[in-house]
Formats: structure tokens, sequence, C-alpha cells
């Protein structure tokens, strides 16, 4: 199989079985892709982008494999830390190389975290954190001579946050070479990355077909050493039963987001694995209040009713048959300050008798859904259970894509999304969901929750020196956003990943973008 033939042959394969076991230098991966919106690093933030840039993509520091809440360098041979004047001085790997050949600068620091924070697109929010703004960044970061640069950032966090924050995949470094002779006017670079890669990870691109596949070739070059096999492709297979039949024939070497039907009917196969792994993967329903077409949205007293019409057992045992767990924070378990509090059942007469009480009559809203497990699963049952309550539900069924574009243009009444931390630290949550300057495309701003009080929390829990002062902090924010807010936090995952009995190596943590194929053999 020649390298110029690989591409199509991946294309014949997502229609028919291609082989009757795959190849022995390359994974086949299985999943839905069509959540998609974009490869660059700078604007990716949807499940299946989040999982394949750490492949092509590194960054100064990344979280331990092992134990995440350790900060390990990755391209940074080191640092030195000044928290009174809000510095880092980063020396870089002298002999760290992208794949392009070019080696790693300090221009290419400052293009990555200029480029993201100017760009301001959906996970840019979380390099704002630091202080940094479109007008404010090119005043943050300095070279000091060839492999050594200095990051200054004016928000009150320390040190150990701000490296958390630059471990995030919108963090990752790009190579300004390559990108820059691909720049369309004023995009550094937007529309190429999108669908090509300029990174120093175990993998480059070498080909994505949005809605079937991605292929990528080993970077024997990476600074972390080449990948064990020669290439990766992950299939876009939208149907979960098709992703079944193809790991249990053996076309694929890795099945993701499997449902709980499928997985039953692979436990014990031959030749098959099942990985149960923790995971920080949370679903909720968020009620967008700055919808003027449904004024009941921004009512306390619609979300208080809407605590108690979600049928949270029945989903999560009857229905996702034990893959999630119930949990009601918007800080997952696994997560330090996290609360294990669940408050909420399913209860349609109390449900009803806060609505009476609040005078809220025909009460109704229409929510956008992804068109796969676990989402439209927890719609479905959310539309039976609000039903009893006396609330009618339309579902807004579509492909991931278009419920991301919907929400983040705010033109959703109510969607069920999924959340998964940023980086190992409370404000990576609290960041989301309980922050919203007006600028930003946090949760709360994407839901036009108006929270000042809150927003100083936010800022007083980030910045607390004394560490079990902070994890209280975050406790009373989760409990205040418990008792009334435009969320209902449903339950938390645990990821099942299928795989062929002959594959080794494979590696993922509680967050999405823990995802490592670097040392899988087969």
């Amino acid at each position: 199989m020649t390298k110029k033939l690989l591409p199509l042959v991946i294309l014949a394969a997502l229609s028919a079985s291609a082989w009757a076991t795959t190849p022995p230098t390359t994974l086949v991966v299985a999943q839905g892709l069509d959540d998609i919106v974009s490869l660059d690093p700078a604007e990716a933030n949807e499940l299946s982008s989040i999982q394949t840039v750490p492949s092509l993509y590194q960054r100064l520091v990344q979280p331990d494999r092992d134990n995440p809440e350790k900060i390990t360098p990755i391209l940074a041979d080191s640092w030195q830390a000044d928290p009174a004047a809000r510095t880092l001085t980063v020396k870089l790997k002298s002999d760290a190389k992208f794949a392009s050949g070019n080696p790693l600068r300090p221009e290419d620091v400052i293009f990555s975290y200029t480029r993201a924070v100017k760009l301001n697109k959906s996970p840019a929010f979380i390099l704002n954190v630091l202080g940094w703004e479109a007008d404010n960044i090119d005043s943050q970061l300095k070279k000091i001579d060839d492999h050594t640069l200095q990051l200054h950032w004016t928000a009150d966090v320390s040190p150990a946050v701000a490296l958390n924050i630059l471990s995030t995949p919108i963090a990752s470094i790009v190579d300004e070479k390559l990108v820059a002779a691909n720049v369309k006017g004023d995009d550094f670079g937007n529309t190429w990355l999108k669908m090509h890669s300029a990174g120093s990870g175990a993998f480059k691109m070498r080909v994505y077909q949005p809605h079937q596949a991605i292929v990528l070739d080993a970077n024997a070059s990476s600074p972390g050493g080449a990948p064990k096999l020669k290439n990766i492709i992950i299939k876009n297979v939208p149907d979960p039963a098709s992703r079944r039949l193809l790991i249990q024939q053996g076309d694929a070497d890795v099945a993701r987001d499997l449902g709980a039907d499928q997985i039953a009917a692979l436990q014990g196969k031959a030749g098959i694995k099942v990985l149960s792994i923790p995971s920080a993967e949370q679903n909720y329903v968020a009620f967008n209040t700055a919808n003027s077409a449904n004024p009941l949205l921004k009512n306390p007293a619609f979300w208080e009713a809407a605590r108690w019409l979600v049928d949270y057992d029945g989903i999560t045992k009857n229905l996702l048959k034990g893959q999630y767990f119930v949990h009601q924070s918007f800080l997952p378990v696994g997560l330090p300050g996290a609360i294990e509090d669940n408050p909420f059942k399913f209860d349609p007469a109390k449900a009803k008798a806060i609505l009476e009480k609040a005078g809220i009559k025909d009460a109704h809203f229409t929510l956008d859904v992804e068109n796969k497990p676990p989402f439209i699963t927890i719609a479905q049952s959310m539309q039976a259970s609000f039903a009893q309550g006396g609330v009618k539900v339309d579902l807004l069924p579509a492909a991931g894509s278009q419920v991301y574009a919907r929400v983040r243009a705010k033109q959703h009444q109510a969607a069920v999304r999924l959340w998964i931390p940023d980086y190992f630290d409370a404000h990576s949550n609290a960041s989301a969901f309980a922050w919203n300057d007006g600028k930003s495309s946090t949760v709360a701003g994407l839901n036009g929750w108006d929270i000042p009080d809150l927003n100083k929390q936010t800022l007083a829990a980030v910045a607390e020196p004394d560490p079990a002062k902070r994890l209280d902090l975050y406790k009373n924010m989760q409990e205040e956003l418990q008792r009334s807010s435009p969320y209902v936090f449903i339950d938390q995952g645990k990821t099942q990943i299928v795989v062929r009995d002959n594959v080794k190596g494979y590696q993922q943590g509680l967050n999405a973008d823990m995802v490592w194929y670097d040392k899988v053999t087969k």
C-alpha cells in the first residue's frame, strides 16, 4: 500500500469493509466526526477535534499522563516563575523541531499565543483568563534569546494556574514559518489550519476529509519521540451499530462512542477488549436566558422546576446502563474541589407546584441536541419526563457541528451539552459556568446569563493563595449554581473504548485531550 494510494483506500473503506484485518502498521479508529468545526488548535473546541489535536501538536507543558495534577515540560526545557511580577521565563528545548523540519523558536510560541487571542475563536476565553486580550497580547510576550522567552500576564492568578492554562489545546505551539506561508488576509492561517497541521506532535496530517476521515502519518522527528505506528486512520462512522460491526469484524482497531447496547453486545466477544476509563465528561442542559422568543427561559422558578423534571436514575441506570452516573455539580468527580451531593430527583408533582406558584402556564421550549448517543437519549428522556410536569419540549436533533454553530450564535432556546475541563484546576469550569464578562464565549456568556456577583466570586477564587480556602470558595459556588442557575447538571461519564485484543499501549486520561496514540502497537 503506497503512501499516495492510502487516502483512496481509506475513503473506499468508509462505505465497505476494506480488509479482513487492518494493516499491521496502521491504527484504524471508528468514531463519529460530525462535530468537528476545525482542527486549528486556536479554534478546535469540540470533542472529536480536542481528541485529535494532541496527536498533531505539542504545548510548552502538558499534564502528566499518570498524574494530571502534575505539570510536565514538553517543548519547554525549564521555566522560572515570578509570582509578584506575574511572569514565567521559559527556556525551550534547543533541539526541538516541527514536523516540517523547522526548528522551534520563541517566535513560534509568541505567534501561537498571539494568533489564538486575536482570532478570538470559541476556546479563546481560556487564554483570556490570564488577562490576555487582542489589545494587550503583543506587550505580554517577549523573546529573550534564541531559546528563551518571557510570558507576562495581567490577571490576578498564580504561576501554577497560568501553567495549567498553558497546558490546554489552545496553547498548542504552531510552526509560524509554515503557517505564514498559508495566511489569507488577516486570518493568521486559520482557513488553512482548519484542515492541515503545522505542529510537532507524534503525527502530522496527511488528509482531512470533513465528515469522512482523518488520516495521520507518523512524525519521526517529534520531540517526544517517533510513534510506534506509521499511520492512524480515524473514520467517521456516525451509526454506533456500524462502529460495533467494524470492530467486531476486525475492520477497525478502536471504536469510540458506542452506546450501552453496543457495549453490552461486545462484552466477552473473542478478539475484543472493552476498556473502562474514568472521565471528567459531564452532560448538562443549558437554557438561553437571552432568547427573546421565549422569556420563560430566564425565569428562576422555571430553572428550579426543571431540576425536578429530569429522570436522573432512569437516564443513567436504565438508558445509559451504567456508562454514566448521576452528578449534579459543575465540577466533575476527580477534580479538586468537586462536591458530590445530588439533591434533585425526578418529582413531577413538585415541579408542577413550583410552576403553579410562579404563575407559569403553557410552559414549552425547543431543545437543540446532537443526533447521537448519549445526547439524543438524554433529550428523548427529557421530552417524556418534562411532559409529566406539564412542560412541552420540542427536540431539534442535528449533527454536532450544527448544534455547536447554533449555540455559539446564541440561536438556541435550550441545548443538551457536553463539558470537559480544559485543565486540571477548578477555575477551568468556574470560568465557564460562573463567568460572563460580556465578551468571552463562556457557557454563561453563550446563554446570556448576567452574573456580576458570580464574576466577583470567580475572580476571588482563582486569586486565593490558600489552597483550602480556595476549595471552600468553589464549594460555595457549586452549591449556589445548584440552587439557582440556567443549567441542569445531569451526569458524569465513564468512557468505554472498545479495542481489538492485539492493540497494546493505548492510553487515555480523565480529560478529553488526554488521548495518546504514540505508544500504540499492534
